[in-house]
């Protein structure tokens, strides 16, 4: 028989909000130390409700629920401050944080160094960006987040002689095996996975971005990982932020 769990004042961010029956919303949130909880905010929609302003994403909160189901109920939320919200092309980075978060996260696993890199990269989002900087906080969160939750990967090491991979060589890697060293062209096509350098290899495995090679390969390589853990499923705010660069390459 589950008993009734009962949490006062614990960090967290919003990370989704959806109706629930008339005047209420269920909030996903992410917390530092139970991870992914889903909350029922009742009354959160009645104009009046003391909630209603800080069901946003971004907000540093102070959230306290109760209740024995996996559906917990809200029952206090309090704004911590201390963190400015990102803007414009910004504020979709953090969206698509969100929505990685929200997908790749198991309710009830606490991810305690995750939740502070949340929190940094955030906080790198608020500053001052330029266009290179947004896909480089976001590729380093991207592959920690792949680690911490137990889907990080060996991009360092050749999978099928264990040697140190060769910068100056080219490989392929299968989200399945890890990097395996690519043959000459004309059979490259019989080696699925993703083309890429040794160079970007070593710089993954030393979390090094500044390479502008590093961070077009590190890109697609990323968005094969995810795609591979998410079993393909896609992910709507990647498409709003390709849109985004398309209407604005430069900015």
């Amino acid at each position: 028989m589950s008993t009734d769990v009962r949490v006062n004042n614990e960090s967290g961010f919003i990370l989704h909000t959806y109706p629930f029956k008339e005047t209420s919303v269920v909030a996903e949130v992410f917390t530092r130390t139970h991870g992914r909880v889903a909350l029922i905010a009742r009354g959160a929609r009645r104009p009046a409700s003391a909630l209603r302003g800080l069901m946003q994403p971004f907000t540093p909160l102070l959230l306290s629920w109760f209740g024995k189901s996996e559906l917990k109920t809200l029952h206090a939320a309090e704004w911590q401050g201390g963190l400015m919200a990102p803007q414009g092309r910004a504020l979709m980075c953090g969206f698509y944080l969100n929505e990685l978060l929200l997908r790749l996260l198991a309710r009830g696993d606490a991810h305690d160094i995750l939740y502070d890199r949340y929190i940094a990269t955030l906080d790198q989002l608020a500053g001052e960006v330029r266009n290179a900087d947004y896909e480089r906080i976001l590729r380093r969160f991207e592959k920690n987040l792949l680690g911490e939750i137990g889907y990080g990967a060996t991009f360092d090491v050749d999978a099928d002689s264990g040697a140190v991979v060769d910068a100056n060589a080219r490989y392929v890697f299968q989200p399945e095996r890890g990097a395996r060293r690519r043959l000459d062209d004309s059979a490259a096509g019989a080696q699925p996975g993703c083309a890429v350098s040794g160079q970007t290899l070593i710089d993954l495995a030393a979390d090094r971005f500044e390479r502008p090679a590093t961070l077009v390969e590190a890109k697609s390589l990323m968005r094969a990982l995810i795609n591979h853990t998410l079993d393909g499923k896609p992910l709507y705010t990647r498409q709003l932020l390709r849109e985004l660069t398309d209407l604005n390459p430069n900015g």
